[in-house]
């Protein structure tokens, strides 16, 4: 029963006992709140620029979850074609690694040169940076189907497809759920890098121009939102991981 309780409740206290932790630091040693603002700070400018956080929270999730969505599509048929045949994978996954080498921010610039500053730089960072390991994990779980199961469905009379829907796609399952926790964590990243860069809304927008009033509270106040945006869609995910793949081996100690 105690360890029940202990597991239960053990993030919540390591969370609030890292930012007491912060707060006595900045205390003790007297750093400056344009330094490393205490989270005390933070919680009043969270109260105070509840609006204009608000707002452009909402159009940071939006793009968030439009770049995300696509990326969803985008990895999953990707990945299947990678995963179920052997030509596409050794012709395409060489330049879709190619592609995921290059670093976000340099792209940003270039989308925003083909179509202009706003949203649309935004959803497509969030795309590029989020379906690359939703693709990887697809292909992987297709890729871990036996050769001798798929021989024998072979001579059971079934088809390529019916192979990849009967037996490929659920056993990539646990894979796509995995991926699908990193990635929407990762569009969040791309979508702050390009609103940083190329929009006039959105979290990464307000935390330049918070920084650029050297409103340092604020900025953390934006970092503290992304956090929350972020934890919030994993733990969905993960909710639904559970829901979907319960049939999944799972140990008790796996991390959801």
């Amino acid at each position: 029963m105690l360890a029940n309780v202990s597991k239960k409740f053990s993030p919540v206290l390591i969370t609030v006992g890292f930012f007491l932790f912060w707060e006595i630091a900045c205390v003790v040693f007297q750093i400056d709140r344009f330094i490393l603002p205490r989270p005390s700070e933070v919680a009043v400018e969270l109260v105070s620029q509840f609006q204009a956080l608000w707002l452009n929270s909402v159009f940071t999730f939006y793009t968030t979850l439009a770049g995300f969505a696509v990326a969803v599509v985008v990895g999953v048929f990707l990945g299947m074609l990678v995963g179920a045949m052997p030509s596409v994978y050794r012709g395409l996954y060489p330049i879709m690694v190619g592609l995921n080498s290059i670093p976000k921010v340099a792209i940003v610039p270039i989308l925003v040169i083909w179509f202009g500053i706003g949203m649309m730089p935004a959803i497509l960072t969030a795309f590029s940076i989020a379906f690359f390991p939703i693709m990887v994990n697809v292909a992987t779980g297709l890729a871990t189907i036996e050769p001798e199961l798929q021989d024998v469905l072979r001579a059971l009379g079934a088809s390529r497809w019916q192979i990849l829907r009967k037996v490929g796609l659920p056993r990539a399952m646990p894979f796509l759920f995995a991926s699908l926790k990193v990635a929407i964590t990762l569009a969040f990243i791309g979508s702050v890098v390009a609103e940083t860069v190329a929009s006039d809304r959105g979290i990464g927008y307000l935390m330049m121009s918070a920084s650029a009033r050297f409103d340092v509270p604020l900025v953390f106040a934006g970092l503290f939102v992304i956090a929350i945006m972020g934890v919030v869609m994993y733990e969905l995910f993960a909710y639904v991981e559970r829901r979907m793949t319960f049939w999944a081996t799972r140990s008790s100690n796996a991390v959801s």
